[in-house]
């Protein structure tokens, strides 16, 4: 052995750390008889370890940002949630004040308005034939058929809808969607969750809207009036944009809870940096630098794929979306499919704020 090379330092019981001394907190078992409530449960989760820490360190995060009274919280929601039978969670959320303002992508809204008015969705069986689910009119969204008849029969209420409205019209989605839950609520189709948006004056934005069925029957619709002779509706994103962006500038707090990724988030994260651009080349100040004081994100998409989804907070705080832990953020993210998570993180803090 070379002389220059020295042995390591063995180290001997005295220096060994406790962990308690270093400020570390110990785990625990999980102990089902001391579990009477889903929140009990979720709070012996967070002592654990992997995706089950994740999950109770979630729930601490959302109880908080909830239960703050200065917290406008956005919920932003990706995937074929209500395909999956997921949209009362999202009722649930904005019946009990949890969330102020909603960012979608268009399907989940639009298999939504399939449930609100009475249509079913079905379960899928391992070996149908995609051709042949074509040809006899079934949508597969992986494990489950939607029917092109539902969407069908959809586009024709959506139409009466938009055809009650005056020529020439200026939209954005959030006109939209205020207007079909004016319909649900008018026409009594119980529980969804444009109606309880628009019962409890919670904006909906969809930002991608015509990468959607509701986009496309709004098209649809348009070359209905040209062919009546009647000037059709305008759809104007930006009204969404300038809506959401003087909303949140007005927020003492802001928070956000994601499900999955995609446009929804970074839509709703990207009005930090668009407050930062206008002050910084225009001179102009539309309010406060908003950036997100919390946020629980529930997608499996891990950070490596390099996209939107599967981004942590830690790098939002870089763009400028997020305040950074050091001065008061709190984040929480859990790597799981959200029909798994979402209603046990939901109902634990339900039972916890009581």
């Amino acid at each position: 052995m070379s002389q220059s090379k020295r042995e390591p330092k063995a180290r001997v019981a005295e220096d060994h750390a406790d962990g308690e001394s270093d400020g570390l907190e110990p785990l625990r078992p999980v102990d089902l008889t001391a579990a009477t409530t889903v929140d009990e449960l979720v709070q012996q989760m967070s002592c654990t370890a992997f995706g089950g820490r994740q999950l109770g360190e979630a729930a601490d995060v959302l109880h908080a940002m909830v239960a703050d009274p200065d917290c406008f919280v956005v919920g932003t929601f990706s995937g074929a949630m209500t395909v999956a039978k997921q949209g009362l969670l999202i009722c649930e959320m904005i019946d009990r004040g949890m969330i102020q303002a909603v960012v979608s992508t268009g399907a989940l809204i639009c298999h939504g308005l399939v449930e609100n008015f009475g249509m079913q969705h079905f379960k899928h069986r391992p070996g149908m034939d995609d051709r042949e689910l074509y040809y006899k009119g079934y949508d597969r969204v992986y494990d489950t058929l939607e029917l092109e008849q539902n969407l069908d029969d959809t586009e024709a209420i959506v139409d009466r809808v938009l055809g009650s409205l005056p020529d020439d019209r200026s939209l954005g989605s959030r006109e939209v969607c205020e207007q079909l839950g004016r319909h649900l609520v008018e026409q009594n189709l119980g529980r969804g969750i444009l109606s309880a948006a628009l019962e409890r004056g919670v904006p909906v934005y969809i930002p991608a809207f015509t990468d959607c069925e509701l986009g496309l029957d709004f098209a649809v619709h348009n070359r209905r009036r040209n062919h009546e002779g009647r000037a059709p509706l305008r759809f104007e994103p930006f009204r969404d944009l300038d809506h959401y962006t003087e909303t949140i500038a007005a927020q003492r707090r802001t928070g956000i809870f994601t499900i999955g990724g995609g446009v929804p988030r970074n839509w709703a994260q990207q009005v930090g940096p668009f407050l930062d651009i206008l002050e910084k080349r225009m001179g102009r100040s539309e309010g406060k630098l908003a950036r997100f004081r919390y946020g629980v994100r529930i997608c499996p998409e891990p950070v490596h794929w390099g996209g939107l989804s599967g981004c942590t907070y830690s790098e939002g705080v870089s763009w400028g979306k997020f305040v950074p832990e050091a001065e008061g953020g709190r984040y929480a993210e859990v790597l799981c499919d959200a029909t798994i998570a979402w209603p046990v993180l939901l109902k634990a803090v339900i039972e916890r704020l009581g």
